[in-house]
């Protein structure tokens, strides 16, 4: 499946998927159970909302949810208060798996997840969401409960980002754009459809998600899409418009950081596969997502190519034209 094929025939809406009765039917006769992971550093102000958005999902008539755990960093605040009086079971990431040694970040948190959490499909959802909707979790897990042959869902969504007291449309995503987007095209162009490569929510097939490594760190997300797509291939891969993300936008200096993890892993990853940068192999095409008015995402490919110009004083015309000042040519 090439990356026009996979984007046409993997690619969905959470509204197709919100008869949650149905989807519970299918569950049910998959003898399945899924558990919703937040991971949460000091989340008090959003942690609440979020599990309480959720816990619909988890009524007895319409159980598609079995489980709601929070895994933490080690708050200092009251997200731990928070969030088990919302519901949800709290856990502190460290107290477990000692014997593996000290680790700490989001994507440590999502490994132990694993461990703690009890369901077959593992749904993944950031704390700082304050547009959340039930929709996070039946648009995830609906291809996975409707397609046995898919076993990764990614989610995607405009991401507005507010300038000064005006809230832009499109203007988050700012490490995806600017950085992971442009090395996949590069280095993975088979990756270069996922519109939002490191966004936080995702489901994941147990059977998937305890076959691959996780790094630590928020380099977690582009390592898990590398890994899958390379053990599992793409077609095992879907991705889902969940509409729109209102969330706490990090200011630039978080986001460097943040982009220079990812590049660590990328790195890694590039060197274990074999991606080294050769002159024959540099990609001048680029793909870059479209949406419309209709919120209809497409792929589009655009040339962009770099010349090398050389040093202007081996130009024979900038030589003739200053070579009055000879000084200038021979510095």
């Amino acid at each position: 499946m090439d990356v026009e094929e996979w984007f046409k025939k993997r690619k969905f809406k959470s509204a197709e998927f919100k008869d949650i009765g149905k989807l519970v039917k299918l569950k049910e006769k998959q003898k399945l159970k899924i558990s919703v992971c937040i991971p949460t550093l000091n989340e008090e102000a959003t942690v609440g909302k979020v599990i309480r958005t959720l816990k619909p999902l988890m009524n007895k008539k319409k159980k598609l949810v079995d489980e709601i755990i929070v895994v933490d960093s080690g708050s200092t605040d009251k997200t731990k208060q928070v969030s088990e009086k919302a519901g949800a079971k709290f856990f502190t990431a460290e107290k477990h798996l000692k014997a593996v040694g000290k680790g700490r970040g989001k994507g440590e948190n999502l490994w132990k997840s694993l461990f703690l959490a009890e369901g077959d499909i593992i749904v993944w959802i950031d704390a700082d969401i304050k547009n959340i909707h039930t929709r996070w979790i039946y648009g995830l897990v609906g291809p996975l409960l409707t397609n046995k042959d898919i076993g990764f869902t990614k989610s995607f969504y405009q991401r507005p980002i507010k300038v000064g007291k005006e809230l832009v449309p499109l203007g988050g995503g700012r490490v995806t754009e600017l950085t992971i987007r442009p090395l996949f095209n590069m280095y993975f162009p088979r990756l270069s459809g996922f519109i939002q490569p490191l966004s936080g929510e995702y489901a994941m097939r147990r059977s998937i998600a305890e076959k691959i490594p996780f790094f630590t760190g928020y380099g977690v997300e582009t390592a898990t899409i590398i890994d899958i797509v390379k053990k599992f291939g793409l077609r095992k891969c879907a991705q889902v418009d969940l509409k729109r993300r209102v969330h706490r936008n990090q200011t630039l200096a978080s986001l460097s950081k943040m982009a220079f993890g990812i590049l660590q892993v990328f790195a890694k990853r590039a060197n274990t596969l074999g991606k080294l940068i050769l002159v024959r192999d540099i990609k001048r095409k680029l793909r870059v997502i479209q949406r419309d008015s209709k919120d209809n995402y497409s792929l589009k490919e655009i040339k962009i190519q770099e010349k090398q110009r050389p040093p202007i004083i081996t130009v024979t015309e900038y030589r003739n034209k200053f070579k009055k000042n000879p000084k200038w040519l021979y510095v």
